[in-house]
């Protein structure tokens, strides 16, 4: 009984008498605390007092489901084989599209961001309580869902206030935006968090390739390490800013940890009870109405996680859902609120004393572009949500390495971007501010890469370099750049065998260097500094010609190093005096 509990959590007159049985059920099966693994488990899973203050969430903080994971291990015995919409095996079975996804995705960020050790296990947790791992399966062969799944309309009414951003173009809706997909993003989000994980050049959130891919990356931006877990809980509630959803999320993340197979598609367990749920509600999910031609091209019908008639929720398993409306049949509705809301207040963006904005090809920049969100009259507007995007053709990128960042407004108004990180590509960097769900004239701001430099360079010995004319220097020249005191790596260099110390041009007579075919170079473009500073130049060989030889080694930002080469003939010991006639 206390299993069929821990499953589903049946709603009726006993709801919360039923529910406090079974978690209290299931946390105690479970011991929350330290697993068989080691792990931290969600119910000591306190996020850090930082890791609540995120700049919004993957999912506009939609209604999610909250089914727990079964109390039973999740490894299925032989004899016990997979239903539709069953469960037993299938509580811990994944559907096969569904969960090559999660572990393509896997696959994929463990090579473009190592430190982040993203584990698919986390993915299928996060699945398994946005979709129910894409409504049990329910998708095609290239992981696109046979039908849109679409969250509640995101009006303010028991939801999250977030206004169209797409013009329906994702959730079918011109008005307000909706979650979309399996992994349930946002339109806004999805814009710039959107990959393409198929390989079909397209980013569809209603692809689980796609929406697996995406995910991964939101939950490996800002630098985190989910393998600790003040960073998983950051990642987590960033998807969804509720402790709740970060307990139910960490409870499916252990359980997937233990063990689960693959189902077929189509086959896996559908859930039952969802965060906005409420006494009383219909049970089968309905779609509100929608303006004629706005439903999302090649969809037979809206997706079926639309909200229930007279259930406005509780996002993010805040507070009670309310109580039915009372309202007579075929009385009007009373419209939403038509409160303003920050974003709604905002006319135009300022630059909030933002310094010149310079680094060198591969470091960070080090200062930081600050925008701040005002009303006509000048005032700071707060909470509003600004996407800092880097345009045009870089490979800069912010820390984390995402070119979209999205960040609120804090109490004056001002929203603070993630510091730059400088790529290869030297030159200009438009950085452009724009504020989510209203349109304004975005701020552009400029920022300079420039190539790399080296303010000094030494030898890393003294070792004579000499040599006998036609001969070759038994010393190959080595050198350390360093700018500022440290390490200057990747610098580019150029070698040239000069003729003079006034006369920089290359000699024609003397030392060289070989090319590829064995002829004579006096000059060496090129050159590139390795990780430690050092850059070793190729041997040297001498003509006939004796005397003292000037080798210039000069870099970017002005580095320059003068080296004496000295060709001579081997000396000679004199003769011995001749013996002195004998007498």
């Amino acid at each position: 009984m206390a299993a069929q509990f821990g499953r589903r959590l049946r709603k009726g007159a006993a709801t919360t008498a039923v529910a406090a049985v079974a978690v209290a059920a299931l946390s105690a099966s479970q011991a929350p605390g330290v697993n068989d693994h080691g792990r931290q488990t969600a119910a000591d899973a306190t996020p850090s007092p930082e890791a609540s203050a995120s700049d919004g969430s993957a999912t506009g903080n939609s209604p999610y489901y909250t089914d727990l994971p079964p109390l039973k291990s999740p490894n299925p015995s032989p004899s016990t084989g997979p239903g539709p919409g069953g469960t037993g095996a299938t509580e811990a079975g994944i559907p096969a599209t569904v969960l090559d996804a999660y572990k393509k995705a896997e696959t994929t960020l463990r090579e473009a961001k190592p430190g982040c050790n993203l584990p698919w296990q986390l993915l299928a947790a996060i699945g398994r309580v946005e979709s129910g791992q894409a409504r049990g399966g329910q998708v095609r062969a290239d992981g696109t869902t046979i039908k849109p799944i679409l969250g509640p309309q995101l009006d303010g009414n028991g939801f999250a206030l977030i206004k169209d951003t797409d013009d329906g173009a994702y959730d079918g809706d011109s008005a307000y935006d909706s979650a979309v997909g399996p992994m349930q993003f946002i339109p806004s989000t999805w814009a710039w968090a959107g990959r393409d994980g198929n390989g079909d050049g397209k980013k569809d959130p209603n692809n689980i390739y796609d929406a697996a891919l995406a995910a991964g990356h939101y939950l490996c931006r800002n630098n985190w390490d989910l393998s600790q877990q003040d960073d998983l809980d950051r990642a987590i509630l960033s998807y969804n800013q509720s402790r709740e959803y970060l307990n139910l999320v960490m409870r499916w993340l252990e359980y997937y940890r233990k063990g689960t197979h693959e189902v077929p598609d189509g086959t896996g367990t559908l859930p039952d009870n969802r965060s906005d749920d409420g006494a009383g509600a219909s049970p089968t999910p309905t779609t509100p109405g929608r303006t004629p031609g706005t439903t999302p091209p090649g969809s037979a019908t809206p997706g079926p996680d639309r909200p229930k008639p007279g259930k406005p929720g509780k996002p993010g398993g805040g507070t009670p859902a309310s109580k039915p409306p009372t309202t007579p049949p075929g009385t009007p509705s009373t419209p939403p609120s038509t409160t303003p809301t920050p974003t709604d207040t905002v006319d135009h963006l300022e630059d909030a004393g933002t310094a010149k904005l310079t680094a060198m090809a591969g470091d960070t920049f080090g200062k930081r572009i600050s925008t701040r969100a005002e009303t006509e009259a000048g005032k700071a507007v707060a909470k509003v949500r600004v996407r800092f995007t880097i345009v045009g053709d870089t490979d800069t990128t912010f820390t984390g390495g995402e070119s979209v960042a999205t960040v609120a407004t804090n109490s004056s108004g001002v929203a603070v971007a993630p510091a730059l990180q400088a790529g290869e590509k030297t030159g200009a960097v438009t950085v452009r501010a724009t504020v989510v769900g209203r349109t304004v004239p975005g701020l552009d701001y400029k920022a300079t890469v420039t190539e790399r430099a080296a303010d000094t360079l030494a030898r890393t010995d003294d070792a004579a370099l000499t040599c006998a004319p036609g001969g070759e220097f038994a010393t190959q020249v080595e050198v350390k750049a360093t700018y500022n005191g440290a390490v200057a790596d990747g610098v580019g260099a150029t070698a040239t065998l000069i003729t003079s110390a006034d006369d920089a041009t290359a000699n024609d007579k003397g030392p060289y260097f070989k090319d590829a075919d064995g002829k004579s170079v006096r000059t060496l473009t090129g050159l590139k500094t390795d990780a430690k500073g050092l850059l070793k130049l190729p041997k040297l060989y001498a003509d006939d010609t004796t005397g003292t030889f000037l080798l210039r080694i000069t870099t970017a930002g002005g580095a320059t190093l003068t080296v004496e080469l000295t060709v001579a003939a081997a000396e000679t010991s004199s003769p011995s005096a001749s013996a002195s006639p004998s007498a």
